[in-house]
């Protein structure tokens, strides 16, 4: 089988072939066979000589069309990159505010009826795995609750206490128990040891996420062998946590802000969930009543690195510190404050519901604030030495 090649032919050529057809006494079928070109292809290169052929003697005309139409394009086409920068300055917004959702407020925004977009790409753009769609977390159960708050109890009477601490502990107390579960229910509530370990090299966990340096070594200071924390006024330095808080039923997250000169709180929520917008919301609440701190410590929780919370902070110029990875000890006014707070309050109280819960807690912080005098700040009252500051400033 012999194999068709396509001719392609130049404009010169065409031309030629018209004019020729034009200029001669031959006929097409002539030319065709003179030329091995089809009748009907030199009958198309003719209409399409003759349409155009008016350009020649109005070549100012064509260049205007070709112009208007080039301008139209460009026009287009600056629109167009408008549009994606646009898109691509709210697809990062967009992107950060996801990476501040845990998994459960992530699976509740995937919907199975968009059928322009399938729940596999969503999944993808959601960064969260198909299955969890199908996950279905299992109620705890009552043993597995009070383990948690017997875990609660241990750490907080020993701060210093790891994972492998906290089992033995259970194990002797006769809890049915092994050290992973320990482990798993430790990172559940957010607990780790509060004792120095050696500090890591800062580093990036991921494109989104930045780890930022502590800034708080200058406030520590020796005595006798010891370390204590020491910021000379208020406002200077602010930092925020989350701890585990149990009740009858189950258990809730309480998040806070503390200003370590005056120990002041200056701002604290419950939620059943440890999410971005738990802490973003009380250091919009924070800084809603009171000065911009001069730095903001916290620890390296996805919550507190998330771009939502790292934003409000650069807004209002404040300098954002983190613990070193595993110092709890980098935030031990907050871990003192949340000690005080079960001591006085959660272990001592059977909440049967987070609406007593949250009175309990509303009640407490107003006497630890307002009525409690405190003597690691000369027997005085947190908030009146807070506002002082600024009562003595003006």
């Amino acid at each position: 089988m012999t194999k068709k090649y396509i001719k392609n032919f130049t404009a010169e050529y065409k031309t030629k072939v018209v004019l020729e057809l034009l200029e001669s006494e031959e006929t097409i079928s002539q030319l065709s066979k003179k030329y091995e070109i089809t009748p009907k292809t030199i009958q198309n290169w003719k209409k399409q000589f003759l349409s155009n052929a008016s350009m020649a003697f109005e070549p100012a005309k064509v260049v205007s069309e070709y112009k208007t139409e080039i301008e139209e394009l460009k026009s287009q086409n600056d629109e167009l990159a408008k549009a994606l920068g646009k898109a691509t300055v709210e697809r990062d917004w967009a992107l950060g505010k996801l990476n501040g959702l845990d998994i459960a407020n992530k699976r509740s925004l995937v919907d199975s009826k968009l059928k322009r977009l399938p729940m596999a790409r969503q999944c993808e753009l959601l960064n969260i795995n198909r299955s969890m769609l199908y996950y279905q977390p299992q109620i705890m159960s009552l043993y597995n609750k009070k383990i948690m708050d017997r875990i609660d109890e241990i750490y907080t009477d020993n701060p210093d206490y790891g994972y492998r601490y906290i089992y033995k502990s259970l194990l002797e107390e006769g809890f049915n128990i092994g050290r992973d579960r320990t482990l798993k229910y430790m990172s559940i509530m957010g607990i780790e040891a509060l004792y120095p370990k050696k500090k890591k090299s800062i580093s990036i966990q991921n494109k989104a996420h930045k780890i930022y340096p502590y800034l708080l070594d200058p406030y520590w200071q020796k005595s006798n062998g010891s370390r204590s924390v020491y910021v000379p006024k208020s406002n200077e330095v602010w930092s925020g946590d989350i701890t585990y808080i149990r009740t009858a039923n189950g258990f809730m997250y309480l998040a806070a802000i503390i200003d370590w000169h005056s120990k002041a709180i200056l701002s604290y929520k419950l939620s059943n969930s440890m999410d971005a917008s738990l802490v973003t919301s009380i250091l919009e609440e924070a800084l809603s009543q009171y000065p911009a701190p001069l730095i903001f410590n916290s620890d390296q929780g996805s919550q507190y690195t998330g771009s939502e919370h790292i934003e409000i902070l650069q807004e209002h110029g404040i300098q954002i510190s983190m613990n070193g990875k595993g110092r709890s000890i980098d935030n031990i006014i907050m871990e003192r404050f949340f000690r005080t707070l079960k001591y006085n309050c959660i272990f001592i109280n059977e909440f049967k519901n987070i609406l007593e819960l949250k009175g309990g807690i509303n009640y407490y912080v107003d006497k630890y604030n307002n009525r409690r005098f405190h003597s690691s700040i000369g027997y005085k009252k947190p908030m009146d030495v807070y506002l002082s500051a600024f009562k003595n400033a003006a």
